[in-house]
């Protein structure tokens, strides 16, 4: 990661947070469940580029965890705008979300996520493995 990219700790504003949500490929979300997600986890953080010419700061990269604060932590929104990726960001968000889960955490507590398909190598270099067949994670979207 350069010098013209700063983590911040928290989470980006909730425009930023939608922005970021779509322009990386997650699922978007309305207003409300932007304004409500960036108050609601227990750590974030995000990667902002320094203005330079004419430009302002602009919001590139985020991270949050959710989860109880003592045994059950679950890394989630890891997004990086497409025209930044490939420098590092998603390597610096996810280590100063584990470094904060290792500093905060008691020994043995669980850390998952899930994994699409363009962030497995950046998990697994992280200490990430699959947890199938022992586990394997399930889930439900509400219509």
């Amino acid at each position: 990661m350069t010098s013209e990219y700063v983590v911040v700790d928290g989470a980006p504003d909730a425009d930023d947070y939608a922005r970021l949500r779509c322009e990386a490929g997650l699922s978007p979300v309305s207003p409300e469940q932007a304004a409500r997600a960036v108050v609601g986890g227990w750590f974030a953080c995000h990667v902002v580029r320094a203005a330079h010419d004419d430009e302002p700061d602009e919001v590139v990269a985020m991270g949050r965890v959710i989860g109880d604060g003592a045994w059950y932590f679950h890394v989630i929104d890891m997004a990086v705008l497409p025209g930044h990726q490939r420098r590092g960001l998603g390597d610096a968000v996810l280590t100063r979300l584990l470094r904060e889960i290792r500093t905060q955490a008691p020994p043995h507590a669980w850390v998952n996520l899930l994994a699409d398909a363009p962030g497995r190598g950046l998990y697994a270099r992280h200490g990430f493995t699959q947890t199938a067949p022992d586990s394997l994670g399930m889930g439900m979207r509400l219509l």
